[in-house]
């Protein structure tokens, strides 16, 4: 547990194309803030198990299993530093925090049960005020296959096969509803289960990194000098072609709302 008013854990919680590579990697490198990672993406136990390189899930209880992979993460994304991070994003929440509840069912609540698993836990909810913008980040990483650079430019993450981007309306759209509607999501279940959050957006993380890193660090109850010395390890994607597509949603979207 924690002491002198400290935080045992952070649970960055967003959405996709909101920054949170960058923040997560920033706050890694500061070498006292964990090492926050999407630790509980997919729903599934397999993938949690395969992911920490444990047994199949088919040889071992459910709670155990459940154990063995919440013990793992704590101790990947706390990597010796004494506080736990992890990143959240908004579809992930469901089917967590029904294993949260079968780790730890005594506890009513998400909230409750989530400093059952990781002790205090402090919330940053990660959002990127220009949903327009968000929402073609998504789609051209959905096409591109290019989901992040290293700062040098070499490839980061790459989820399928380099292919030219294609401008497309219907899926822009399907994007911007999605990635809206999974902040409200996010702002009501703060509401409900009574969480006090710092909000962080990307607009801010990625016009000065340094300085949102050390408030966010001050939060944490940790040294915000530490931010002072950390460069962003990854590079930013949008480009002619993003600024393009932006403006060109936006004036289809006036259009059609006229």
């Amino acid at each position: 547990m924690s002491s002198a008013g400290r935080y045992d854990s952070y649970i960055i919680c967003t959405s996709p194309r909101s920054g949170s590579t960058l923040l997560c990697d920033l706050l890694a490198n500061t070498g006292i803030a964990g090492k926050p990672e999407s630790y509980f993406h997919k729903p599934s136990i397999e993938s949690w198990l395969a992911h920490h390189n444990l047994a199949s899930g088919d040889t071992i209880p459910e709670r155990r299993a459940l154990e063995l992979i919440f013990n793992a993460a704590v101790s990947a994304g706390t990597s010796g530093t004494g506080i736990f991070g992890l990143r959240l994003q908004w579809p992930s929440l469901d089917f967590f925090a029904k294993k949260l509840a079968v780790l730890h069912p005594q506890p009513r609540g998400d909230k409750q049960r989530l400093n059952a698993a990781f002790g205090t836990v402090a919330f940053i909810h990660l959002t990127r005020v220009d949903k327009v913008d968000q929402a073609v980040s998504l789609v051209k990483a959905e096409q591109t296959g290019l989901w992040h650079r290293a700062a040098d430019g070499s490839e980061l993450e790459r989820l399928s096969p380099p292919q030219a981007p294609v401008y497309d309306t219907a899926r822009i759209a399907a994007c911007f509803n999605e990635v809206t509607q999974s902040d409200q999501n996010w702002v009501q279940w703060f509401a409900r289960e009574q969480i006090d959050t710092l909000r962080v957006t990307y607009e801010a993380l990625a016009a000065d990194p340094a300085e949102t890193l050390g408030h966010l660090l001050a939060y944490l109850k940790l040294d915000s000098r530490a931010a002072v010395d950390v460069v962003p390890g990854v590079m930013k994607l949008a480009d002619e072609t993003s600024q393009n597509w932006v403006e060109r949603f936006r004036e289809e979207k006036s259009n059609n709302a006229g």
